[in-house]
Formats: structure tokens, C-alpha cells, sequence
């Protein structure tokens, strides 16, 4: 009965696949739908009528050709060198630098405008200034720094010879020996892979003079380029040879009056470059502790230990006693000629005047007081002396009068006085050196 009441049951929307009838107010909503459907449409198709006929009476735009602007003529410098200037030319429309300051300065130059103005011969009742230029070095060429500097000075000459005063601005360039001399080398070593010894002293000082004029007329043209109110009939260069009778005869007159005088100094020594430097010429490198460098004049590959202290002994003369001193450069114990103890340092008041043996040379190393170069507190509070290598041990050297001995040939090996090892490079001894130590059981 069941399925013969589902056979005879009355279709549905579900199963005849129409939608069902709208509620009333869906019936309202879907044609309030269609009246803002219908608005849409008809306000899209008035606006497309509108554009197409815009478009059909309007006219095509004109590009636009951007003007090209005319090309300046470059300015042609006509007058003669040191005339003065022809002004009859055309003025620019525009500033130009170049066309403002051709040809004046080489007039000014030769009507000796920045020569010193005298009354009749005798300087100005207002008094004269001076500048003589700190002669820049002929290793390049000017920069920012350079311009700076003349142009603060320029204008101190150009304001005081405003003022009536009687005043000289003198220009030079300086030889910067070792720095001219190291780039001039290192020309010579890039371009032929010779050294200034393959040459000899005469060729390469010839080599160094056509450096300078190379780069000395290149600073003297950017001086002039400046404006700078030199007096240029008073240029020098320090190798000049006015300048060099003027320096002898200066050192000279010096060591005849008793000022200056010959004697042992200790020097910053360069192998390389077979010269003493000044302390400003040194580079110090602080490290943290030990590290491994590789030093100039070595192979590259080739690494040295720095910064460890290094203890030794030295065996007392006539005593089975050893006394323990400490150093961070132990290739120096070569050169030692003394060994400092405090004079209120009770553990070595009874070695007061006795002597240590030099374990690979044959000397007596003296042990002697200074209250001054000893902290009792520090290390072992023994202190070895090398007088000839070392600042603070040349003034203790000095104070004792001690044998100041020098381990350095100038090609940076040891000499005769460093005993077995003369003849090495110093930081080869330093590895071995230590090894000789170990050996002798004074490690």
C-alpha cells in the first residue's frame, strides 16, 4: 500500500525542477532590481552617444616638439700670453668661468702685482707680512685639503696688502724624500721590476728629478689655477741648489757654534729602504695578545709570533743561582749588557755587583740597581738592559754607562756581535733562538 500511494502521489516543484512561486515581498525586491537595472543601462548608453560624438567633432592634438637649446660656443682664449686681457669680445649671455678668468692671471703675473710694493726701496711704515708657503710634496697632486690651506693664506697676503702693508707670499714644493723617493721606487718596480740599486745612486736621483718636474709643475700650474698671489720670481724647491748650499752652510754654522753636535742616537731603522725614519714616519700596531704577522721584506707566506712574553734564564757567574728575566722580543737578548734589579728588592740584594754569563756570546752581563727602570712588582722584577735597541734601556744605558752593542747590519741580518747567529735575518733568530734556549735547558 505504502508504494502504491508514493506511484499516485501529486508532483512537486522539487520534482519537476521550476522554482517555487515568490512571496510577496520577493516580488518586490526583484522588480525594484530590475527598475534600477533598466536606469543603469539607459545612463550607459547616454554617456557612449555622448562620447562618440565629442569625438567625431573633436580636433587631434599637436605634439609637442621640444626646443632644443642652443649649443654655447666654446670660448677661445685669443690674448697673448702675460697681456693683458682683450675685452672687446662679445659679453656671454650666461656665466662661463673659463672666458671670466682666462688671461688675467698671467698679466697679473708678469706686472709683478704680487711682488712686495716698497717705498722706494725701504718696506711700508705699515709694517710687512710674510708667508713662505709649507711647500707641498711633489708625490701627486693637490687636493680639497691643499686648497683649503692656500686659500686661508691667500687671503690673510691679499687683505694686509690691501691694507698698505708690505707683504710677500713666497711658493715652493718640497722634495718629501722618503715619500718621493718610495713612490718613484715603486714606479720603477712596477714598470721595469728593477730597484734603485740596479741603477745606482746617480740614474735614480735623475729618475727622482724627472718626477718632480713631472708633478712639481702640476702643483705650480694649480697654484696659478687658484688665483694664489705668489710672488713666482721667488719659487723654490728644497733640492734646489741655492737651497741646499743654504742648508749646509746652516748645520754647518750650527755644529761651529756648539748647538748641535754628532752622536749615538737610536733610530728607526728601514732595511727596505737602507734609512733612519722619524718617529711621525713609524706606524706602531697595537695587538691584543699573541698573533702571527707576516713582516715586510719576508716571504708573505711566511708568519712571525708577536705579542708573548718569553721567559729565560742567565746562569750567575761562579754560581749554580740563575736569575729569570722576561722579554717579547727575544732575539734582542743578543745585545744584552745588563740586568736591573730594584735596589730594596730583597730576593736579589745578596746578586748586587755580580755578573750572569751570556749563554751563546761570550760576555759578562753585570746585574746592577735602578729604582727607576725596575718595578718590584712586575714579572719576576729582573729587567734584561739591550741600551743599543731599545728607548727606555738606552737611558738606563746611559745612567750606567753600559756597553751599548748593535745587532743590525743594514740589510736588517745580524752582524759579528750576535756570535752563531750573525749573518740571519733577525726574525728567522727569533724561531731559533728559542729552540737554542729550550736546548740549553734556560726556557
Amino acid at each position: 500500500m505504502a508504494i502504491e500511494d508514493n506511484l499516485n502521489a501529486a508532483p512537486t516543484p522539487e520534482s519537476t525542477g521550476t522554482p517555487p512561486p515568490l512571496t510577496k515581498n520577493q516580488e518586490k525586491n526583484e522588480a525594484k532590481r530590475k527598475a534600477k537595472m533598466e536606469k543603469f543601462l539607459a545612463k550607459k548608453a547616454a554617456q557612449e552617444a555622448k562620447g562618440a560624438e565629442a569625438t567625431g567633432n573633436a580636433k587631434p592634438k599637436e605634439k609637442k616638439t621640444k626646443s632644443v637649446p642652443k649649443p654655447k660656443d666654446t670660448f677661445v682664449n685669443t690674448t697673448p700670453e702675460g697681456e693683458k686681457k682683450d675685452m672687446t669680445l662679445e659679453m656671454a649671455g650666461s656665466y662661463d668661468p673659463v672666458a671670466v678668468e682666462s688671461a688675467w692671471y698671467s698679466w697679473w703675473e708678469k706686472q709683478g702685482y704680487f711682488q712686495p710694493i716698497t717705498d722706494n726701496g725701504e718696506i711700508s711704515a705699515k709694517g710687512s707680512f710674510v708667508i713662505t708657503a709649507p711647500p707641498p710634496n711633489v708625490t701627486g697632486k693637490l687636493h680639497i685639503g691643499h686648497a683649503m690651506g692656500i686659500s686661508i693664506q691667500d687671503a690673510l697676503v691679499r687683505w694686509n696688502r690691501m691694507r698698505g702693508v708690505t707683504t710677500l707670499f713666497v711658493p715652493g714644493t718640497d722634495h718629501a724624500g722618503i715619500s718621493t723617493q718610495a713612490v718613484v721606487e715603486n714606479q720603477v718596480w712596477k714598470q721595469f721590476g728593477k730597484t734603485r740599486h740596479d741603477y745606482g745612486r746617480g740614474p735614480f736621483v735623475d729618475m727622482v728629478w724627472d718626477w718632480k718636474h713631472k708633478y712639481g709643475d702640476i702643483i705650480m700650474k694649480q697654484m696659478r689655477r687658484m688665483g694664489t698671489s705668489y710672488d713666482w720670481t721667488r719659487e723654490r724647491f728644497t733640492m734646489d741648489d741655492m737651497m741646499t748650499r743654504a742648508t749646509k752652510e746652516t748645520f754647518v754654522r750650527l755644529f761651529d757654534d756648539g748647538i748641535i753636535y754628532r752622536s749615538n742616537r737610536l733610530v728607526n731603522w728601514c732595511h727596505r729602504l737602507n734609512t733612519s725614519l722619524s718617529n711621525l714616519e713609524v706606524e706602531k700596531v697595537e695587538i691584543p695578545g699573541r698573533t702571527m704577522m707576516s713582516v715586510p721584506g719576508y716571504p708573505s707566506e711566511e708568519k712571525f709570533e708577536f705579542g708573548v712574553l718569553v721567559h729565560f734564564a742567565y746562569e750567575i757567574e761562579g754560581s749554580s743561582e740563575r736569575i729569570v728575566v722576561a722579554t717579547t722580543r727575544i732575539e734582542t737578548m743578543l745585545g744584552d749588557t745588563a740586568i736591573a734589579v730594584h735596589p730594596d728588592d730583597a730576593r736579589y740584594k745578596h746578586l748586587h755587583g755580580k755578573f750572569a754569563r751570556h749563554p751563546f756570546v761570550d760576555r759578562r752581563i753585570p746585574i746592577i740597581t735602578d729604582s727607576e727602570a725596575v718595578d718590584m712588582e712586575y714579572g719576576t722584577g729582573a729587567v734584561k738592559m739591550t741600551p743599543a735597541h731599545d728607548p727606555n734601556d738606552y737611558e738606563v744605558g746611559k745612567r750606567h754607562n753600559l756597553e751599548f752593542i748593535n745587532l743590525l747590519n743594514d740589510d736588517g741580518t745580524y752582524n759579528q756581535n750576535a756570535g752563531p747567529y750573525c749573518g740571519m735575518l733577525r726574525f728567522h733568530i727569533r724561531k731559533q733562538i728559542i729552540e737554542d734556549i729550550k736546548a740549553k735547558g734556560l726556557y
